[in-house]
């Protein structure tokens, strides 16, 4: 029988409440890469904290209803994580975000031992473990990171030493400035640097070439969870050992599915 595929995703979850019509829908960037691995009949786990409230008890069963491993979520006395969010002609606008109890989380040694039993760990800007990623890196387990649109931020420059693949989103500059900025992301440690693009698509460097790949055409009906579908679809053409235009081509196809419906999930 063949082995499953195991990837680890670690750090921040939240609620995205729709305050216009009063949906909440369960996301937050590792949590949303690690349903879409499954969807891709990857095996998952997520590694976070919730609050004792009623979002996190929903949070959490609904991450394991997708059959992700959520084995090592801590609940601690507090507030879930919530991000506002608002509908405009189909692009989300992100309002306040309540931190919660995500404030206090840390990984503990068996946390990092957990995760180190996978073949990938994939976590983000604010997940809360850019400080850990060096104990990860020195067992051999690949790591990707998902910068944002943060390429300036303290946590950017303390984790990029630490990851192996960097994904950043960037709709503003031309080819020429992207392929400044990969090269000069590539020096400071990864050995790919992806940037998803919106409408353009998608661009990768690995220290050799540039490659880019464009969109696959839907229907928009919300951007949440756009770049996390690409990012999870990605990840798996690498452990599949797919070429980079193979991974950008199943990041696109995953993230096409997403958008197609309300919520991340």
């Amino acid at each position: 029988m063949e082995k499953k595929i195991r990837i680890a995703a670690v750090g921040d979850n939240c609620m995205d409440v729709y305050d216009n019509t009063g949906e909440a829908f369960p996301g937050g960037n590792p949590v949303n890469v690690a349903v879409y691995v499954k969807r891709m009949n990857g095996e998952s786990s997520y590694t976070g904290v919730v609050g004792t409230d009623d979002y996190g008890k929903f949070m959490v069963e609904a991450i394991s209803a997708k059959g992700v491993d959520v084995s090592h979520v801590k609940v601690m006395d507090g507030r879930t994580a919530v991000t506002h969010v608002e509908i405009k002609n189909g692009d989300r606008i992100l309002g306040e975000y309540e931190e919660g109890v995500m404030a206090d989380f840390k990984l503990t040694e068996e946390d990092i031992d957990f995760l180190c039993s996978h073949d990938l760990v994939v976590t983000g800007i604010w997940g809360m473990v850019e400080s850990e990623l060096h104990k990860i890196k020195d067992r051999g387990v690949p790591v990707a990171f998902d910068f944002a649109d943060k390429p300036d931020h303290e946590i950017t420059h303390e984790a990029l030493p630490y990851v192996d693949y960097a994904f950043f989103s960037d709709d503003s500059k031309n080819d020429e400035e992207l392929h400044e900025f990969m090269k000069c992301i590539k020096t400071k440690g990864p050995g790919v640097v992806v940037v998803t693009r919106g409408e353009k698509g998608s661009m990768a460097y690995d220290g050799i070439e540039f490659t880019k790949f464009g969109i696959m055409d839907c229907e928009v009906v919300d951007s949440m969870g756009a770049g996390d579908s690409y990012i999870a679809g990605f990840l798996m053409g690498v452990l599949e050992g797919e070429s980079i235009l193979e991974c950008m081509r199943k990041g696109a196809h995953s993230s096409s599915l997403t958008i197609g419906y309300y919520g991340a999930w």
